[in-house]
């Protein structure tokens, strides 16, 4: 029987919310399936047909670590996107490098900031947008957000390790939320929207926020698969699976984060996402 991982994290050793509909997804098409933590040095990543990267939810805390095992287990079976794109992908700096080609991605704004003039490029931003969103450059979760209107804000004193990225706070994320398109082989096949809770910008669960799954929008899936294309052609690379989030800025729809490594799938919101991701994997082993 055909044979594939599903890398997840020790803290989530079932793998992500709803999971289980993954394996059971893969297993009506004939594909033994489990839920693996990449860093388990008892696994045989050679043994597999296909490696996924799901819900490797610690990847951005052990980035070096993390992206080691990439590359090994790249090096002896398939691993969906694979070692290169995760590297690249885990600098969020690739966002102001998509709004630079041409033709550019629309993206959020996006410049980068580090300890060596940190209140000069912040002034700089603030001068620039007003209110501004800081984040780690490699983070995940929404941990290390912070959203300031001065560099004398007490907030600035809480930052995790940078560098950072700083962005115009998007007040549409406070009204009409955030979309996630998920695009698989390269079309966009489902949405999810979310919305944050009072006072927040965030809009994971985590601090309040809420999801769910609504019809796809045409235009947010042009631009989510526009994205991927563009991204796939320039680092020359195979897109297995992307979920891009976008958010209403100026009039149009842009992409705030282009999720390669470890989208989660949203099964508990929308199960069907098991049985478009089986169909990919499946695909990808030729058993469609």
């Amino acid at each position: 029987m055909t044979s594939v991982l599903l890398a997840t994290f020790d803290l989530m050793p079932d793998g992500e919310p709803g999971g289980a509909a993954l394996t059971e997804a893969l297993a009506a098409r004939g594909i033994e399936a489990r839920w693996v933590c990449w860093d388990d040095l008892t696994v045989d990543w050679a043994a597999a047909d296909l490696v996924a990267v799901r819900s490797t939810w610690d990847y951005h805390r052990r980035l070096p670590a993390f992206l080691a095992w990439a590359r090994e287990v790249a090096a002896v079976t398939t691993l969906l996107n694979g070692a290169e794109v995760f590297a690249w992908n885990a600098d969020k700096a690739y966002l102001a490098e998509l709004a630079a080609v041409v033709p550019a991605v629309p993206v959020v704004p996006t410049t980068t900031l580090d300890d060596t003039d940190l209140a000069g490029g912040l002034a700089a931003a603030l001068g620039r947008w007003g209110s501004v969103v800081v984040k780690p450059r490699t983070g995940a979760g929404g941990v290390g957000v912070v959203v300031v209107e001065s560099i004398a804000d007490p907030r600035l004193e809480g930052l995790v390790a940078g560098p950072w990225i700083a962005q115009p706070l998007v007040d549409s994320v406070r009204t009409t939320g955030e979309s996630s398109v998920y695009v698989l082989d390269g079309v966009a096949v489902a949405q999810v929207d979310k919305v944050a809770a009072a006072g927040e910008v965030r809009v994971h669960e985590l601090y309040g926020g809420r999801s769910e799954p609504v019809a796809l929008d045409p235009a947010r899936a042009a631009v989510a698969a526009d994205a991927v294309r563009t991204v796939a052609a320039r680092r020359d690379a195979d897109l297995a699976y992307a979920r891009v989030d976008l958010m209403s800025w100026e009039g149009r729809w842009v992409v705030s984060e282009l999720e390669l490594i470890e989208p989660g799938l949203y099964l508990d919101v929308e199960p069907a996402n098991a049985e478009r991701f089986a169909a990919l994997v499946a695909g990808r082993l030729g058993r469609s």
